[in-house]
């Protein structure tokens, strides 16, 4: 995600924390030190930190989970508005996707135990004093604790209440209709929350934004996984490309990039191998301090990883995603370029399936 910071890895996943959580931190501390001085901005900063570690346990509830079934989590990115665990894949089955759904919230409620243990009859004033830095730390984050747990159990995508209607109507209706209840549920409720928001509450009508668009994307990005399964990376692959050769000049690069309307162009050797990678961002960057001589291979970005034609595309967009890279080669099983699978034409993709979901990608061979 754009904008973010990584501050660590655990168990092979990143942590990153997006800038808009270290403002909306220093948001709660200025807001806190106006209305109750030093101490009291210190507290509620300190408050702020621990509910978002209790985020971050309850992504790797998901994490931990997903990986059981074999799906990786490249990293987890703290926002305001909590955290966000982007799993390679959603779990194909009902059964699988509703573990990895309640793990989190689960996670939140053996924390919020304990802290009831240790927070005692303390309890019930955090309860109704949550925003008050003069209340027992540990009964805050107990009650923050049972909120998210309730909160996140909303039937409504992308909570995790959402996730767990759309497995347990899946094991009676199929996934695809499954999907059609669970958003139209989702965006109801978006509705009913940015309604009540009016009269009084500006977060609810954010919240009530925020669940419609997450859940009408949801619909959207399921659709087009239904759409692809089956596919191979031949069916999704733009065949009409122009490469560069490895010796080629940043001259013969600005000529190409003006002959084309390709924005991703394969380097390849003598034998039509992907040897790189070369952007338009790149040839125009470095037109400003190299000559029309310098050879192509100074810019161009290696190694990069390839995919074989017979791939799945599923597995093809997972690798594209991996690779943080708006092109991957694609070659045939000799290693030689054959085309390129690129984000612009599975974008090109969607739209298609959002117009038309019974239209046929598959190509002959």
């Amino acid at each position: 995600m754009p904008w973010s910071i990584t501050i660590g890895r655990v168990a092979g996943t990143a942590i990153r924390i997006h800038i808009t959580f270290l403002m909306f931190l220093a948001w709660i501390g200025f807001s806190a030190l106006q209305q109750g001085g030093a101490d009291a901005a210190m507290r509620n900063v300190v408050f702020i930190v621990a509910l978002f570690l209790c985020v971050l346990l309850h992504e790797f509830g998901h994490i931990l989970t997903a990986r059981r079934f074999g799906i990786a989590t490249p990293d987890v990115t703290l926002l305001p508005i909590g955290g966000v665990a982007s799993l390679e894949r959603i779990p194909e089955k009902p059964s699988q996707e509703l573990l990895v759904a309640i793990a989190g919230p689960a996670v939140n409620l053996v924390i919020a135990i304990v802290l009831v243990l240790v927070a005692g009859s303390a309890l019930p004033g955090g309860a109704t004093t949550i925003d008050n830095p003069n209340v027992s730390l540990v009964a805050r984050l107990a009650f923050a604790n049972i909120f998210l747990a309730v909160f996140n159990m909303i039937p409504a995508f992308p909570m995790d209440g959402g996730r767990v209607l759309h497995a347990v109507l899946a094991m009676k209706l199929g996934p695809k209709r499954a999907l059609q209840i669970a958003a139209r549920i989702g965006q109801g409720l978006a509705f009913v929350f940015g309604f009540v928001g009016l009269f009084g509450n500006p977060i609810l009508v954010f919240i009530g934004i925020f669940i419609y668009i997450a859940a009408s994307g949801e619909a959207r990005d399921t659709v087009f996984r239904d759409t692809i399964k089956g596919l191979k990376v031949r069916d999704a692959m733009e065949t009409r490309v122009a490469s560069i050769p490895i010796g080629a000049t940043i001259g013969d690069a600005v000529d190409i990039l003006l002959a084309t309307p390709q924005h991703e162009f394969p380097v390849v050797d003598g034998h039509g191998k992907p040897a790189g990678l070369l952007t338009r961002d790149a040839i125009i960057g470095a037109l400003a301090d190299r000559t029309r001589e310098a050879p192509v291979a100074e810019i161009a970005q290696a190694p990069i990883p390839t995919l074989r034609a017979e791939q799945d595309l599923e597995k093809g967009l997972a690798d594209l995603n991996a690779a943080r890279s708006p092109a991957i080669s694609v070659v045939d099983v000799d290693g030689v370029l054959v085309g390129l699978l690129t984000r612009e034409n599975i974008a090109e993709m969607m739209l298609i399936a959002q117009a038309r979901p019974d239209w046929s990608f598959r190509r002959e061979t």
